[in-house]
């Protein structure tokens, strides 16, 4: 190391660093893998410790079962083989993917925000869904070992195949059978329209970074709004239960709000 010149050094570090930089999750995968994790059901393949740590399980389908065992001891099974337990928080770190099982050890969500999706726990089903049958939730983290780089919500339940056996036909899979062709469509081209419900907005484009609601000649209305200045922001409008207007617009660091030309 003595003789390599600090110029070679720098070009090394320099691309080490741009490989690291290459390996980060872009927003468009990060939702996808969210939107493909949050509600869905799974079974459980072996018993399933409650933990307030997450238990940690490899991207070959390992994990410590001395760490597993340890957990058991402490608090008792969350899920027994064959329960049904559902995913109801999801959060991406750098070189992790942690999921709460069934709300948690404490039945809510307790971990840091991240970037994140993430709801009240408990083991009551989602939009309607089945019910989960498994006595206690949990916290299980995928572990990575490095970032995690490019990766799909399909691919990362393979991952975790060895303890959670998730469902064929994924809970988003089996509400997108159930709309209209029009709402179908614009849900695999990620975007809102006009008539759309709450839920089917979430199945196209996520949660939104934040809401406003205000009333207009006695009628009430609420944006979601997507996106943060500077760059693109598009607001979703809702008046009732549907979507009746959506507005892209671009906004600049100092407020300036301009519409986004058109094709």
């Amino acid at each position: 190391m003595a003789n390599i010149s600090p110029r070679v050094l720098l070009a090394f570090l320099a691309m080490a660093s741009l490989q690291a930089d290459q390996k980060k999750l872009t927003l468009d995968q990060r939702v996808e893998i969210m939107r493909g994790l949050m509600a869905e059901y799974a079974t459980v393949k072996v018993v399933l410790p409650r933990s307030k740590k997450p238990l940690d399980v490899q991207t070959d389908g390992t994990y410590s079962k001395q760490q597993w065992a340890d957990a058991m001891k402490e608090l008792g099974p969350a899920g027994r083989v064959g329960d049904l337990v559902q995913v109801t928080h999801v959060e991406i770190e750098k070189d992790a993917i942690l999921l709460q099982i069934n709300g948690g050890t404490r039945g809510k969500g307790s971990w840091k925000d991240h970037v994140s999706i993430g709801m009240g726990g408990g083991t009551s089903p989602i939009n309607g869904g089945q019910a989960t049958n498994a006595p206690g939730g949990t916290n299980v983290a995928l572990r990575f070992g490095e970032p995690i780089g490019e990766v799909t919500s399909a691919e990362v339940k393979k991952m975790l195949a060895t303890v959670l056996q998730f469902d064929k036909q994924t809970v988003t899979e089996q509400a997108i059978d159930t709309v209209t062709p029009e709402v179908k469509k614009a849900i695999g081209e990620k975007k809102p329209i006009e008539g759309m419900s709450r839920d089917e907005v979430i199945m196209a484009v996520g949660k939104p970074v934040r809401k406003s609601r205000e009333s207009k000649d006695g009628v009430d209305y609420e944006d979601w709004i997507y996106g943060n200045p500077p760059g693109k922001v598009m607001f979703v409008t809702f008046s009732g239960a549907k979507v009746v207007k959506v507005k892209e617009t671009y906004a600049g660091l100092g407020g300036t709000i301009a519409e986004t030309p058109k094709p």
